[in-house]
């Protein structure tokens, strides 16, 4: 079991080399936290057993220190030395030579520091290198890996202490920049922190709990350490904050009697300064019960047996992590592809591969076939579908086909299709005109709907595009401009096709249909719906009379059917069969029965307007040089001014007739526009375009002279596939080392 953390210190040089700000994985590992000069450099030198930690007023801590501790019987001596050293076995049991303890740093990688003060000098120099001599600080880990026979094997990490004030050239925003920096490190899941706090402060002040009480509020992963109790107020002992009472830790705490700065300065020996502290634990009043589980040695043993105990649970999550990680390398160095050669006939392969390939996902996201499908929205082919469906006909769907037109609008359309005639039946041309007028409405949606499709497919250029080609920048690019000019030369086509599917629609009022209305369902809607015969207006002729009389001219209706029809039903009815050929509302309506009625119906009228009358209808004053006179205010005589008035009972049926035929005809037309549309944007712009792409692609951009020029991968890809191969390899190197490890040893 005491292998498992030589086995996490290699994963941690491993995990180094792979570089970068987030872990690889999160190692377990010892996180020393706390403010400064609360002794956690003391405490480091004191399990280490030697001087090699930088000291100085102010910060001193400034990068964090990853302290490997391996315990060693193997003696190494130094170069200089090894013809000096005496070889006695007996004497080296008994007493540690100078060979048996020695550093290596990471970044020096080879060389052995068997002088503990060119340790302190080097972890001094690798500061200023990095952070410079103004006092600043850095993320960036130094890696010291110490060998010695008086250490047991533990990983610490040994953080700048917390401060409040920046001192002389420490940046104003110190406090924060080394709070972040400890937030790092301690909210590592797998990371133990060792909270240091000075027994002469108030323990509920400590900057060290404090923050680990940010990450764990349980403290089930922080084990405290309080130092400097040889310094506190005679009478005084720190039993309660040793024993948890005045706040729990599960781990508990650890008392720890440093060397004084006097003794620093006095180069006392650290073995010394070991055997006075448990001598000062063993004799003192208050501690002396507790002396077994107090000191330096006790806490070391501590330490590794929580490092063991936790690398022992997470080891099997490390190697799954370790297994995931290499499989996602691996995928997306895949998708970055082999370094493209320099042979041309293998980047012509390559481009026409990409091409095919770029032109192979387009075609699928249109077909729904794409493989990366999503289910938090619709992507490609079914977003076009959504806008035959549902957009286009919401959009048609809003058009009302009487809107705009006034009951005033239908009469004069009417009155000015028989020109200088008088009104005798409901002309066709009215219908027409009015017909054409809405139903030209319906091109503004539908071209609408061509450029939204447009819209969608170059979307889908642009987020088609396959993995591999991603690291071709500049032909990414020009395949995004080919395509798009693509879509832009069928889009004008299109455009041109939805509009002629207006103007044949507007070409030929198809009165046929078998789903139009046709004037007799009209009127005979219009009857049932005004309740009959008996409901009509009695002869104009003889208004106070109520028995009808015969229509005064019998030569307006051509059908002797239609003539006995109107002569039993009054002047004001309306034969429910009668037709004339004069067209398919002919035969209808009689002047002398309808045109000269007098008596008003007080129901309104069948189409609401929307335009004030007094507004649409208003007719301009002559000028004064007008041929009907001068000096006489409006000459228009009363009949041509605005037709403001009432409408008459023959009025309000026809504009009531022009409704109902105007509303059913545009249901048919609204029909065929929602089912031709879509089939003329499929076939001029979607399909055209899948036809085409990869031809057009081929033709535009497979050529000699531009095989360098597309096929340049961008620095940052070239840059980003060989870490992957780099950091692959280096997992590869990880997983062997936790393999080494027996199922046994961690179980």
């Amino acid at each position: 079991m005491d292998d498992l953390i030589p086995v996490v210190n290699k994963l941690q040089d491993v995990f180094a080399l792979v570089g970068g700000t987030n872990p690889v994985v999160d190692l377990p590992q010892i996180v020393v936290v706390g403010s400064q000069s609360s002794g956690k450099s003391s405490v480091l030198e004191n399990i280490v057993g030697r001087d090699f930690l930088p000291r100085g007023s102010g910060i001193v801590t400034r990068r964090p220190l990853v302290l490997q501790l391996i315990h060693n019987t193997a003696r190494e001596k130094p170069k200089e030395a090894a013809t000096t050293q005496p070889n006695n076995d007996s004497d080296d049991k008994a007493k540690p030579e100078e060979g048996d303890e020695w550093g290596e740093f990471l970044h020096m990688q080879g060389q052995k520091f068997f002088d503990f003060n060119e340790i302190r000098a080097e972890i001094e120099r690798e500061t200023d290198r990095v952070t410079g001599k103004n006092k600043g600080v850095s993320e960036k880990a130094i890696r010291l890996r110490v060998y010695s026979p008086n250490v047991v094997n533990l990983t610490l990490v040994d953080l700048p202490g917390m401060t409040k004030v920046p001192v002389g050239d420490q940046p104003q925003d110190i406090e924060q920049q080394i709070r972040k920096m400890v937030q790092t490190y301690i909210t590592n899941p797998n990371s133990i922190v060792l909270a240091v706090s000075a027994a002469n402060t108030d323990l509920a002040n400590s900057d060290a709990l404090k923050l680990a009480r940010e990450v764990d509020p349980a403290g089930n992963r922080t084990l405290g350490v309080i130092t400097k109790l040889d310094l506190m107020d005679a009478g005084t002992d720190a039993m309660d904050m040793l024993m948890g009472r005045t706040i729990p830790l599960r781990l508990g705490f650890v008392g720890i009697v440093n060397r004084s700065q006097q003794d620093i300065n006095n180069k006392k020996d650290i073995k010394k300064s070991l055997e006075d502290e448990r001598l000062f634990f063993e004799r003192h009043a208050g501690y002396r019960t507790i002396a077994a589980k107090c000191g330096t040695q006790f806490l070391s043993r501590r330490l590794n047996t929580l490092l063991l105990t936790h690398i022992r649970e997470v080891l099997p999550e490390i190697r799954t992590r370790v297994t995931q990680n290499m499989a996602d390398l691996q995928t997306e160095l895949l998708e970055y592809g082999d370094p493209v050669l320099s042979s041309s006939e293998n980047k012509g392969a390559l481009l026409l591969q990409l091409l095919t390939k770029y032109s192979s996902t387009f075609c699928d996201a249109i077909d729904g076939k794409s493989k990366e499908l999503s289910t938090t929205e619709l992507y490609g082919g079914a977003r076009i579908n959504f806008i035959f469906t549902d957009s286009l006909p919401q959009q048609l769907g809003t058009i009302n086909p009487v809107e705009h037109l006034s009951v005033q609008d239908i009469r004069t359309a009417i009155r000015n299709a028989t020109g200088t005639r008088q009104t005798l039946f409901v002309p066709e041309v009215s219908f027409e005109l009015l017909a054409k007028q809405q139903i030209s409405r319906l091109e503004d949606p539908a071209l609408r709907c061509c450029h939204q499709v447009y819209d969608e497919m170059i979307r889908i250029v642009s987020q088609c595009q396959p993995r591999e080609m991603m690291r071709f920048t500049n032909l990414r690019d020009r395949v995004i401009d080919v395509s798009s000019n693509l879509l832009t030369q069928a889009l004008e086509p299109t455009r041109k096709m939805v509009s002629n599917l207006i103007q044949i629609e507007l070409a030929y009022i198809n009165t046929s249909h078998p789903d139009f209305i046709g004037g007799n369902k009209a009127v005979a809607q219009l009857m049932q719906r005004r309740g009959g015969p008996s409901n009509t207006p009695s002869n104009p002729a003889n208004p106070t009379s109520d028995t009808p009389a015969p229509p005064t001219q019998p030569s307006t209706v051509t059908s002797v059917q239609a003539r006995s029809q109107i002569q039993s039903a009054g002047p004001g009815a309306i034969p429910a069969n009668a037709e004339s050929n004069q067209g398919f509302l002919s035969g209808f309506f009689g002047s002398g029965s309808t045109a000269t009625t007098t008596q008003k119906r007080s129901s309104s009228p069948a189409v609401p307007s929307t335009v004030p009358r007094s507004q649409a209808y208003a007719t301009p004053a002559p000028s004064s040089g007008s041929p009907w006179g001068a000096g006489t205010g409006d000459l228009l005589p009363p009949q041509m001014r605005a037709q403001t008035a009432q409408l008459s009972e023959h009025e309000r049926i026809v504009t009531e007739i022009i409704t109902m035929l105007l509303q059913s005809y545009f249901a048919i037309v609204l029909k065929n526009i929602q089912d031709s549309v879509p089939k003329a944007v499929m076939y001029f712009l979607v399909n055209h375009v899948k036809d085409n792409i990869q031809h057009q692609l081929v033709a535009s951009l497979y050529k000699q002279d531009m095989l360098d020029e597309l096929l340049e991968e961008a620095d940052n890809i070239s840059q980003r596939r060989r870490q992957c191969v780099e950091t692959i390899e280096l997992l590869k190197s990880a997983l062997d080392i936790i393999n080494q490890v027996k199922e046994a040893s961690y179980r």
